[in-house]
């Protein structure tokens, strides 16, 4: 199994670019959405919510990939696929911290009865380009 490279890991913790992450809908299609993302433990960690497409699909197919990609250099990016794992534990906290990365503070779009899902995407193939 591929894992990330300190220099890989770097990019993705260190820096606020938006990534775009496909997962497969239930007939088959792709389906892309732009999250926020950070790195851990060689892993690409992302946030959602129950009941959006992202955590359905991903319920459904957990496959998915993550492009990730420097918007002042469009010759600097890094692709991962591979399996993604939801959990409920931990969501909230990482909501924030991921808002905290992104935008300087806490997350401020908190739903009354949302329930954060935290997703880990284990790399089962990497592709990089100026990294």
């Amino acid at each position: 199994m591929p894992k990330l490279d300190e220099v890989q890991r770097a990019f993705i913790r260190d820096n606020p670019f938006y990534a775009v992450l496909t997962t497969i809908r239930a007939d088959g299609s792709p389906h892309s959405t732009v999250v926020w993302i950070d790195e851990a433990g060689g892993d690409v960690v992302f946030n959602t919510a129950r009941g959006r497409a992202k955590e359905r699909n991903l319920s459904r197919d957990a496959r998915a990939s993550i492009t990730f990609l420097d918007p002042g250099n469009p010759y600097r990016w890094i692709s991962v696929s591979g399996p993604v794992e939801l959990t409920d534990e931990g969501a909230d906290a990482q909501i924030d911290a991921l808002s905290r990365k992104y935008t300087g503070g806490d997350y401020a779009h908190h739903r009354p009865g949302e329930q954060r899902v935290s997703a880990r995407l284990a790399p089962d193939k990497i592709d990089a380009v100026g990294l």
